[in-house]
């Protein structure tokens, strides 16, 4: 027996099509333990109540009348704090838009919207996204719900721990570095950074032109399968995004993945990496060996030039888009944001150039050789067990942090230069109870293998399905189903 608002995203949707719940019903398991959970983990900036139930009263009334809006029906969900919504409060995680209201809707929210679900808040976040910890200086930082003072990741912090404390059943972030990949690893959820180009990005912030990534974090490969096949696809408002026609990623998810060959990079991904993490990245290989998949270590070429290049894009495409307020208010930045863009101010015109045109060459190389001899590539998302929100505070603790800081990134900011398809599921917990986790990645537009190896994981896991000692002192809110 489990309550609403422990059930995955398919499972709200399919339970609001069955007439097992009603859209009301889930919202108010959502609220109860948002209720319970959040004050601790402070995963929200803004909550539209009044809004929301609203907009499951309607659901509920076009459930009656049969006038059913698609396969997210009466589903509430809440997203990272940068997506606009018009009219509606968009802080971007930062003192500089806190009182700001777009006058456009992303794209991607009016495709939530239109098959059936509705947004309750804007979830907290790393200011204008950018750090990987939870860190945040305008609207507090974000706890972890498997241990508070621990980080969530970032920056999409919100949308990982409002996952996990199961008040909402997936939320939208941004992966500029691992902004998706690391609060799903860090609090135990799934998420998919998709390939580049593959989602629409109008109406969503911008950090970097040429590294933003649109994608969801939720409970299961399965409802992160559902979410991409309506989000995914060409815009015309984005010029950008891809034409490559949408597969049905849910509909790939099968299973199987015997012959699948595993790639496992001796170097780069390994290094440094503490043994809790290590052992549960064999376990779960062993989990995939057993589904009839092949792990085949391999080198893996060109990490110098993915890292140093990446690092140029980003930091120099920040600066650009930040250069008038950092002109003209450059104090009200926390402090290693805007020391973060100092330094692209400084990054000669020559070498961001460079970084740009050789992308083309780096990701045919690298795809050539990695994936002419293995399938997928499986790393830890994050090398090192959680630190501590205190032991990653680089705007206040001493000498060393940002090394610490920095390492929580460092596997998940190559495939952003790369532009390939990654996602991170839970494949354990370290010795403080916090999750580890698996990351699985694959050549450009190869999302449905990606899903398709996390769903199979899953399907032989229960890591995935685990409530965090957050909610352990609250009654499972909501209806209770079978």
């Amino acid at each position: 027996m489990v309550g609403l608002a422990d059930l995955s995203l398919v499972e709200a949707a399919d339970a609001v099509r069955n007439g097992e719940a009603t859209s009301m019903e889930l919202l108010d398991a959502c609220w109860a333990n948002l209720d319970a959970a959040n004050p601790e983990l402070n995963a929200t900036i803004w909550l539209d109540r009044e809004g929301a139930e609203q907009a499951a009263r309607a659901a509920d009334r076009a459930v009656k009348e049969q006038a059913w809006l698609g396969p997210l029906h009466g589903v509430p969900l809440a997203h990272k704090d940068m997506y606009y919504q018009a009219g509606r409060l968009c802080t971007c995680g930062s003192a500089l838009r806190k009182d700001w209201r777009p006058g456009v809707t992303a794209t991607v929210i009016e495709k939530l919207h239109a098959a059936g679900a509705y947004a309750f808040g804007g979830l907290n976040m790393a200011e204008f996204a950018q750090n990987p910890t939870g860190h945040n200086r305008a609207f507090g930082d974000c706890h972890n719900p498997w241990n508070p003072p621990y980080i969530t990741g970032g920056s999409s912090s919100g949308s990982g721990a409002s996952v996990a404390a199961r008040f909402n059943y997936a939320a939208l972030g941004s992966d500029t570095g691992g902004s998706i990949r690391l609060p799903a690893a860090a609090c135990g959820v799934t998420g998919i950074k998709p390939t580049q180009t593959r989602v629409s990005r109008f109406g969503v912030m911008p950090l970097s032109f040429s590294a933003d990534n649109v994608g969801p974090l939720a409970r299961t490969a399965r409802d992160c399968a559902r979410i991409m096949t309506l989000i995914a696809g060409h815009d015309p408002r984005d010029p950008t995004s891809s034409h490559e026609p949408v597969p049905d990623y849910e509909a790939t998810l099968d299973g199987d993945v015997r012959g699948l060959r595993i790639g496992v990079p001796s170097t780069w991904f390994l290094d440094e990496v503490d043994a809790p993490v290590l052992d549960a990245l064999e376990h779960a290989l062993a989990v995939l060996v057993a589904r009839g998949a092949t792990v085949h270590r391999i080198a893996l070429p060109m990490m110098d030039a993915v890292t140093t290049y990446g690092s140029i894009i980003s930091r120099v495409e920040a600066a650009t888009i930040h250069a008038q307020w950092m002109r003209e208010r450059a104090g009200e930045y926390g402090i290693h944001i805007s020391g973060r863009m100092y330094g692209g101010y400084a990054i000669p015109a020559a070498y961001y150039v460079e970084a740009l045109a050789r992308r083309g060459p780096v990701l045919r190389a690298f795809a050539n050789e990695v994936f002419a001899k293995v399938d997928v590539l499986a790393t830890p998302t994050i090398r090192t067990c959680l630190p501590t929100l205190a032991d990653t505070d680089i705007d206040h603790g001493p000498p060393g942090t940002e090394t610490k800081f920095m390492a929580v990134s460092a596997n998940t900011r190559p495939f952003n230069y790369l532009g390939l398809p990654a996602v991170s599921v839970n494949c354990g917990f370290d010795p403080s109870g916090l999750p580890i986790g698996l990351q699985i990645a694959a050549r450009p537009f190869a999302e449905a293998r990606v899903l398709k190896v996390a769903d199979a994981y899953q399907r032989d896991t229960e890591f995935h399905m685990r409530r965090p000692p957050v909610l352990d002192a609250a009654d499972a809110p909501g209806v209770i189903v079978a």
